[in-house]
C-alpha cells in the first residue's frame, strides 16, 4: 500500500480487456449525496493516468457525471463505471448516486464490486443511509474502506472524523476502523486556515508530500515521529488482531519489533476478508498538479488490498428450470454466466447492457441465452430468448471503447440487447442458466400520469417499456379499478427523472395527475328493489320485471347471487340474464361509481312476457333493482387498508408511531431487532399513505424503511366518505 518502499507508477493506459480474473478490481464507491465520490473518481482517474489535468477524457467530457440529467440537477442519478490500469491492474470503479431515491443503482453497484469505498466528507459526517448499506456489506461479508473527504474545509478535523467512524462503522470492535495515514497541515492561510499538504504513513512512518503537484517520499523530521506514535501503536494492534499468526500479539507484547512488510501482508489479509476496514484521507488534485492527495495510497489499497474476483463467491445459479448448478469460481474457461447489472439507453447506439461476468468468457458477435424471471411484479414479464452479442466495450465518459473480450471477474458493456433487462442472465444458448437477482427496494411512491397529447399517447406504452426495462426499482401499474397509469416510484427525485427521461430520451410528454386508490361500495343493512322495464314501440317490445333483496355480507364475500323466484314467475332462461344485469351494475357502483362488493343478492319473484321479454330486458331489470334497492338504503364507501411495517432507529419510534396515528392507522405492536431498530406494524387506509416514502424519509431523516401490503377494504369514515361523493357529483 502507500507504506510499500516500491510505490507504483501511475502510468497512463486506455481501459483495456483484463486477461486474468487475478488483475482485476472492482470496487464501488458509497456515500452520502454530496459527500465526493464523483470528484474522487476523477482523481483517481487522473492519478492513473487516464483523464488529462482538467479530469476530463481525452475526446472532452468528465468520467462520471456525463448524462444532461445529472448536469441539470447537478447530483449523480445513476450508476457509472469508470475502468482505468494502474500498475499492471484494471479497475473497474463503480460511482454511485448518493441520494436515497437512486438506491437502486447503489444495488447494482454492489452487485457488480467486490469491494466498496465508503467515502464521507470531513464536513458533513456520516448520516444514517450511510450506516444502513454498511450494515447491508457487512451482511454479507463486503471488504470495506473509508475515505476521508473535503479535508479542505475549515470545519474538517480528520481526527475527529476517524473516531465518528469507528463509532458508526466499527460495531463491537471500533479498533478494527483505523487511519493507515495521518493528514499533514501546511502553514495557515491568513483566514487561519492550515490546509492539508501531505500525509504520514503510520506503518512506514515516512512523509508523502502533495503540496509540490507531485508525491514526494521523505523522511519525517525530528519531533513528528512522537505525534504518531499512539495512533501507530493503536494500528499495529488493530492489526496484529486479526493476524492469522496467533502468535504474533504475544511477541509484540513482549517487546518484540514486528517488520512493516509483515504488517502490510496481515493488513491486506484482513482488509480482504473484510474484518478490518482501515480509513484514509483524499483530496482532489490542485489545478496543474498530476496527482490528488491520497490518491496514490487509495490504488495501492485497491490494489494490495481490496480483493480479486476469485475470492468473491458468486451468486446462486440454477437452471432455467430451476435446479441448482454448482460453478468453479471466476473461471474464464468455464460456462458462460454473465448479468446485466445496468441497463441504459444512448440515443446513437441504442440500448447498452452493463454486464458483470461471473463465469465464462463473453466474446463480441456470439449468440447467448438471455434469461429473466422474478420480477413479473415490477411489470417484466418472464422471458428466455436468444440474442446476438453485439460490439463490447469499455465506458469512459460519453465514449465508448472497444474490448476484444471480457473474462470472468471483469465488466463491459454489450451494445444492441434487444430483449435483455436489468437483472437479466446470459448464458451459452446450449446451456442455459439463471442467476439469482438481487434484492431490490420496492417503489412505493405513485406517480399517476397521462398523456399529454394524442401524438405522446401514441409513443407512451414503448416509452414506459422502455423506462421500467432499464431500472427494476420502477414497477408499471395500470389500474383496471381506477383506469390510470402509474408508476411506482422510490422517491419525488425517482419521479422527476423518470418523467425527463421520458421527455428528452423518448420524446413523450406527460401529465402528472392525482393519484386514485380503489374504493369500493357495499350495503349497510337490508333493502329491496323492484326492476321494472317495459317499453312499446311497434314491433316487439321489452317488458321484464324482478324484485330483489340485498343483504350485506362479511368482507372478502363478493357478490352472491340467490334464486328464490316460485311458480315460474321468472322463466328459468332469464334468471342468469338477471343475475349477469345484476352483476354489471355492481361493477359499476350504486352509489359513487365504484365497484359493490360484499352482498348477496335473492332474486324473489318478477314478471315476463310471452312475446317481449328477453335477456336483454332481463339484464336491464336486474341493474334496476339495484339501483332501486341502493336508494332506499344507507351505502358504506370502503377504502382500502393496508398493514404497513416500518424498520426505524429507536430514536424515532416515538414519531413515527405518532405519525401513523395521524394518519387514522392503528399500531398494531412494535419488535425490536438488531442494530438499535424497532419494527413497527401498523394498520393504515391507503389513502393516507400516498406519501408516505417521502414523509418517512424526512421524519426519519433518512434512515426509516417500510413496507406495504394490502390487508382489505373497510367502511371509510362518513365525513370523508361525503366529501368523496360530493367530488364524484361535481365530477359528473
Amino acid at each position: 500500500m502507500g507504506d510499500k518502499a516500491n510505490a507504483h507508477s501511475g502510468a497512463a493506459g486506455r481501459a483495456t480487456a483484463a486477461d486474468q480474473p487475478a488483475s482485476v478490481r472492482n470496487v464501488v464507491l458509497v456515500g452520502h449525496s454530496g459527500s465526493g465520490k464523483t470528484t474522487l473518481v476523477e482523481a483517481l482517474a487522473l492519478t492513473a493516468g487516464a483523464v488529462n489535468r482538467a479530469g476530463r477524457v481525452e475526446d472532452g467530457g468528465t468520467v462520471s457525471d456525463y448524462d444532461e440529467i445529472e448536469h441539470r440537477q447537478q447530483r449523480s442519478v445513476q450508476l457509472s463505471l469508470v475502468p482505468v490500469e494502474w500498475g499492471g491492474y484494471k479497475i473497474n470503479l463503480l460511482d454511485t448516486p448518493g441520494y436515497a431515491d437512486f438506491v437502486g443503482e447503489l444495488r447494482a453497484g454492489l452487485r457488480a464490486a467486490d469491494a466498496a469505498l465508503f467515502v464521507v466528507s470531513a464536513s458533513d459526517g456520516v448520516d444514517g443511509s450511510t450506516r444502513m448499506v454498511w450494515d447491508e456489506c457487512a451482511a454479507v461479508g463486503m471488504p470495506r474502506a473509508i475515505v476521508v473527504t473535503h479535508l479542505e474545509s475549515a470545519r474538517a478535523d480528520f481526527e475527529e472524523m476517524t473516531r465518528i467512524c469507528a463509532q458508526a462503522f466499527g460495531g463491537d470492535d471500533p479498533d478494527a476502523v483505523l487511519p493507515l495515514y495521518l493528514p499533514l497541515r501546511g502553514p495557515q492561510t491568513p483566514d487561519g486556515h492550515a490546509p492539508v499538504t501531505g500525509l504520514i504513513g503510520l506503518l512506514s512512518q515516512k512523509l508523502f508530500d502533495y503540496a509540490s503537484g507531485e508525491r514526494e517520499a521523505s523522511e519525517p523530521v525530528e519531533g513528528q515521529l512522537p505525534l504518531i506514535e499512539e495512533a501507530r501503536n493503536r494500528l499495529i494492534e488493530g492489526i496484529i488482531s486479526e493476524s492469522e499468526d496467533e502468535t504474533l500479539m504475544d511477541r509484540y507484547l513482549g517487546g518484540e519489533q514486528v517488520e512493516v512488510g509483515t504488517l502490510i501482508e496481515d493488513l491486506e489479509r484482513a482488509v480482504a476478508r473484510g474484518v478490518f476496514f482501515p480509513v484514509l484521507a483524499a483530496a482532489p488534485a490542485a489545478e496543474g498538479a498530476r496527482a490528488g492527495l491520497g490518491t496514490v495510497e487509495l490504488l495501492e489499497l485497491i490494489t494490495g488490498g481490496f480483493p480479486t474476483p476469485l475470492e468473491r463467491q458468486a451468486p446462486r445459479v440454477t437452471t432455467v428450470d430451476g435446479e441448482p448448478r454448482e460453478l468453479k469460481l471466476c473461471d474464464p474457461d468455464g460456462p458462460l454466466v454473465a448479468e446485466v447489472v445496468k441497463t441504459s439507453s444512448d440515443p446513437y447506439v441504442g440500448r447498452v447492457s452493463l454486464v458483470r461476468v461471473f463465469s465464462g468468457t463473453l466474446r463480441p458477435d456470439e449468440t447467448v441465452h438471455v434469461s429473466g424471471h422474478g420480477l413479473a411484479d415490477r411489470g417484466h414479464e418472464d422471458h428466455d430468448v436468444d440474442e446476438r452479442i453485439g460490439a463490447l466495450s469499455a465506458p469512459f465518459g460519453k465514449q465508448q471503447r472497444a474490448l476484444t473480450h471480457c473474462i470472468a471477474g471483469d465488466l463491459a458493456c454489450v451494445a444492441k440487447l434487444s430483449r435483455a433487462e436489468t437483472g437479466d442472465t446470459l448464458s451459452a444458448k446450449d446451456d442455459p442458466l439463471l442467476m439469482e437477482p438481487w434484492e431490490m427496494p420496492d417503489p412505493l411512491l405513485p406517480l399517476a400520469i397521462q398523456a399529454h397529447s394524442k401524438a405522446d399517447e401514441d409513443k407512451l406504452s414503448q416509452g414506459l417499456s422502455r423506462l421500467v426495462a432499464e431500472d427494476p426499482t420502477m414497477r408499471l401499474e395500470h389500474n383496471q379499478d381506477t383506469h390510470q397509469v402509474v408508476l411506482w416510484c422510490l422517491g419525488e427525485a425517482h419521479a422527476d427523472v423518470a418523467l425527463e427521461r421520458l421527455r428528452t430520451r423518448y420524446g413523450v410528454q406527460v401529465d402528472v395527475v392525482p393519484h386514485k386508490v380503489s374504493l369500493r361500495e357495499t350495503f349497510a343493512g337490508r333493502s329491496a328493489g323492484r326492476g321494472r322495464h317495459v317499453k312499446q314501440s311497434g314491433g316487439h317490445g321489452q317488458f321484464a320485471i324482478c324484485e330483489i333483496e340485498v343483504e350485506p355480507l362479511p368482507g372478502g364475500s363478493g357478490i352472491e347471487f340467490v334464486d328464490k323466484v316460485v311458480g315460474g314467475a321468472v322463466p328459468r332462461q332469464f334468471i342468469p340474464s338477471v343475475e349477469k344485469g345484476i352483476r354489471a351494475q355492481a361493477a359499476k357502483g350504486v352509489a359513487a361509481s365504484h365497484p359493490l362488493i360484499d352482498v348477496r343478492v335473492t332474486l324473489l319473484d318478477g314478471k315476463a312476457h310471452s312475446v317481449d321479454s328477453s335477456d336483454a330486458a332481463f339484464q336491464t331489470a336486474g341493474a334496476l333493482a339495484l339501483r332501486e334497492a341502493a336508494a332506499d338504503a344507507t351505502i358504506h364507501l370502503l377504502e382500502p387498508v393496508a398493514e404497513v411495517s416500518v424498520l426505524v432507529g429507536d430514536d424515532y419510534v416515538g414519531a413515527v408511531m405518532s405519525d401513523l396515528s395521524g394518519r387514522r392507522g392503528r399500531v398494531l405492536g412494535t419488535e425490536q431487532t438488531s442494530g438499535g431498530r424497532t419494527l413497527v406494524r401498523a394498520e393504515v387506509p391507503e389513502i393516507e399513505i400516498g406519501r408516505y416514502a417521502v414523509d418517512l424519509r424526512s421524519l426519519s431523516h433518512g434512515t426509516a424503511r417500510f413496507s406495504r401490503t394490502y390487508a382489505r377494504h373497510e367502511p371509510m369514515p362518513a365525513q370523508i366518505a361525503e366529501r368523496i361523493r360530493e367530488e364524484v357529483g361535481s365530477a359528473s
